[in-house]
């Protein structure tokens, strides 16, 4: 008798582990959840929304909008960083009821190639990047009517910030990017473009900029190392782009009273080093993204790069910690990049940085 109930009870406490993990939720926090699920979506690219970066402002327009109208909402963390991981994290959103899945970032770019097609009822925001697979020259770059996807004008965001920071007193400068890619390049090129033409409007014979590729997007000794090294030797304000770049930048600054500009988002929490930022506004584009999906009219199949003519880049003026750049100032010179009396070159107008026509800037490439 002793046996049959033992028997019974390992029975029953296996049936009941076995119940409570087929029944555990992975799923990262949200709000409003019911008996359909949440509407809304975020995969996160395996970091938080706590990241200061693509996660954090993509999270905080979906949120501000799922907020605002009483939408049942949710973000998702991947386990890792694999884009079988992206699409198994994507499909457990659907199945928790998501109608618009937001995915921030280039490492999007398979998971919704293929999701586009599994889940065809579902609509997708993909951030500075578009659907695609394979490798160059033999890439599919299809994009559904369930996709919509959002580049930005990096050129002049770092127009902006280049601008800001001569008319600011600054005449020594670098820019140390991650790796050459697209966008990096453009924020590079915006940003020696706006420092030129400030310099020309307030008569500055050369501005110097030291410019620099790390190769990765990580912190590393090095990059601190060859940051301070600027530091130490003039410079007085670093564009730290390239992700963790930046961070290594910000921790060579402070030990050499430097200064910093930061990138995508509004850094200035980061460090009492950062003056400013070269933002793409996340929030905003994703804001009106999920706007139009519930106004009915939802950019499906179109893939678009937002400027300053949809307020799709800007500096944190409110946050900034410039001496004497004014919000004015700002305000003229975010309007002449609007009616194109400011127009920088974006990556594929010149072959390098030494191309540009920039007078006013002396630049030394540090290989």
């Amino acid at each position: 008798m002793k046996k049959v109930i033992s028997l019974l009870l390992v029975f029953v406490l296996t049936v009941t582990l076995f119940v409570a993990c087929g029944n555990k939720d992975t799923n990262t926090p949200g709000e409003g959840g019911n008996k359909n699920g949440y509407e809304l979506a975020l995969v996160t690219d395996v970091g938080t929304i706590n990241d200061k970066s693509f996660n954090q402002g993509s999270w905080e327009g979906l949120e501000r909008y799922a907020k605002e109208h009483d939408i049942t909402h949710k973000y998702y963390q991947p386990a890792e960083a694999t884009t079988a991981s992206y699409i198994e994290t994507i499909g457990l959103a659907v199945r928790g009821g998501a109608k618009l899945v937001v995915c921030p970032g280039f490492k999007f770019t398979e998971a919704v190639f293929e999701c586009q097609t599994t889940y065809p009822s579902v609509k997708f925001i993909i951030l500075d990047s578009q659907p695609s697979k394979g490798t160059e020259p033999n890439v599919d770059y299809t994009i559904k009517d369930n996709v919509y996807a959002i580049y930005y004008s990096e050129e002049q965001a770092g127009y902006l910030a280049g601008y800001a920071v001569v008319m600011d007193g600054y005449t020594k400068l670098g820019f140390m990017g991650g790796m050459a890619l697209p966008p990096v390049v453009r924020f590079g090129y915006g940003f020696v473009e706006g420092a030129n033409q400030a310099a020309s409007e307030l008569g500055i014979d050369k501005i110097e900029i030291k410019y620099h590729y790390t190769g990765g997007f990580d912190a590393t000794p090095e990059a601190k190392t060859t940051a301070a090294s600027w530091y130490q030797s003039g410079t007085e304000v670093i564009f730290g782009c390239g992700g963790a770049v930046g961070n290594s930048v910000m921790a060579a600054a402070q030990d050499n009273n430097g200064k910093v500009i930061g990138v995508d988002v509004d850094q200035s929490s980061e460090s009492a080093t950062v003056i400013t930022s070269a933002m793409k506004l996340l929030d905003n584009s994703v804001y009106d993204g999920i706007k139009m999906f519930y106004d009915g009219n939802f950019p499906g199949g179109k893939i678009v790069t937002l400027d300053v003519t949809e307020k799709g880049v800007g500096l944190p003026m409110e946050t900034s910690k410039f001496k004497t750049f004014s919000k004015e100032q700002y305000e003229t010179l975010y309007s002449k990049l609007v009616s194109g009396e400011y127009k920088p070159v974006r990556d594929k107008d010149v072959a390098s940085v030494k191309d540009l026509t920039v007078p006013h800037v002396s630049i030394t490439v540090v290989e």
